[in-house]
């Protein structure tokens, strides 16, 4: 994908559907191996033979084998979370498609670094690895310790104008992410949560969406962080008008990430390419993580095994993408925050599931009888 200075009429030379893939995604796409299946028997015995009623833990005997299977282990290890939380800002927003203006994005990358945002809170409580990147937010945050600093822009273009990034950029903040799924690895993270802040993405979020999913742009399409019914309308009409300009020009996912998605939904899709490539399971959060798994699964299908979802947001779309992608979320309750807030309240419950399938006794264990078969 190309693109020229007339931000009237972008040039963007498409690849064919079938073409290979930028080569760094390539050669991950290659190291992404399917779980390995060589102790399933043995974790659903376990988890029939622990002392309860067969079935009993409902859904959480589900999440302890998916993580079990995972680890490839019957006996996996205990639950070490990491949660990486990409921001960036969105040219998009030129357009009048947020509630906010773009300098809350830079706020809020100082509110979590001071503490006080809903995911570090979740982190202290729940006591996770938290790391906050900087992948294309507006304003200079050098000075700012505790913060990850892979800044590729200063926000991405305004895709009603112009494609939102070049190949060049958006690789850039795949690999990103891409590096802190093997810091989570190096750290002993046994499981990864994905979280993103950009004043403008939900806007890119569902043109991405739209395009990958080729659903009309108003049934994936929400209100964001507090847009009206207007502002909704407008949102609509800027996607539209956008995926109209570009449609004719584009056919692979690489192609419609980086013309209409953002720096940190890059990242994001790359830390999920990244935790399938170190057999790390990934726990999705919302609507903008959603969108990067599907761009990621779209890219390479093998990941789709390595993910759960949290939650269902009320944004339209992330229902859609959790149906397409064969997700049914663990939790629904109307979240539409963001930042790997559904991701952190899912992982207690991940947590306990995998526990309870470790620490209970087996009936043979605690020598106490079956129930009777019949």
């Amino acid at each position: 994908m190309t693109q020229k200075k007339n931000t009237q009429s972008p040039d963007i030379s498409s690849e064919s559907s079938s073409s290979p893939l930028h080569p760094p995604v390539s050669w991950w796409a290659r190291e992404v191996r399917p779980p390995d299946s060589g102790f399933d028997a043995a974790i659903r015995y376990r988890l029939d033979h622990l002392t309860k009623p067969l079935g009993s833990l409902g859904r959480l005997e589900e999440v302890a084998f998916w993580y079990s299977r995972l680890h490839g282990s019957d006996r996996p290890p205990a639950t070490k979370g990491f949660c990486a939380v990409f921001a960036a800002d969105h040219g998009v927003t030129e357009e009048g498609v947020s509630a906010y203006p773009q300098s809350v994005t830079r706020q809020m990358v100082m509110n979590y670094l001071g503490g006080g945002a809903a995911i570090t809170v979740l982190s202290r409580l729940h006591g996770f690895d938290l790391r906050i990147v900087d992948v294309g937010v507006n304003g200079d945050l050098g000075s700012l310790s505790g913060l990850v600093h892979r800044k590729v822009r200063a926000g991405t273009r305004n895709f009603a104008q112009e494609p939102a990034m070049t190949p060049e950029e958006g690789i850039q903040a795949m690999e990103a992410g891409m590096e802190m799924a093997v810091l989570a690895a190096e750290s002993g993270a046994t499981i990864l949560m994905t979280g993103e802040m950009g004043i403008g993405n939900t806007t890119a979020s569902a043109a991405l969406a739209a395009a990958l999913l080729r659903h009309p742009p108003e049934d994936l399409t929400g209100s964001g962080a507090g847009l009206t019914s207007e502002g909704r309308l407008r949102k609509i009409r800027v996607i539209d008008q956008a995926l109209a300009r570009y449609r004719p020009l584009l056919a692979s996912p690489m192609d419609w990430l980086f013309a209409v998605g953002g720096y940190e939904i890059a990242a994001l899709a790359g830390f999920i390419i990244g935790g399938a490539v170190r057999r790390i399971p990934v726990i999705l959060d919302g609507f903008i993580t959603g969108t990067a798994a599907l761009a990621a699964v779209t890219l390479i299908p093998e990941i789709r095994p390595w993910l759960m979802a949290s939650h269902v947001s009320v944004e339209p779309g992330h229902r859609r993408i959790l149906e397409h992608l064969g997700l049914s979320p663990l939790l629904s309750l109307d979240l539409r925050l963001g930042e790997g807030s559904g991701a952190a309240l899912a992982y207690p419950i991940v947590e306990s599931a995998v526990a309870l399938y470790n620490q209970m006794a087996t009936f043979e264990e605690a020598q106490v009888s079956q129930a009777e078969e019949g």
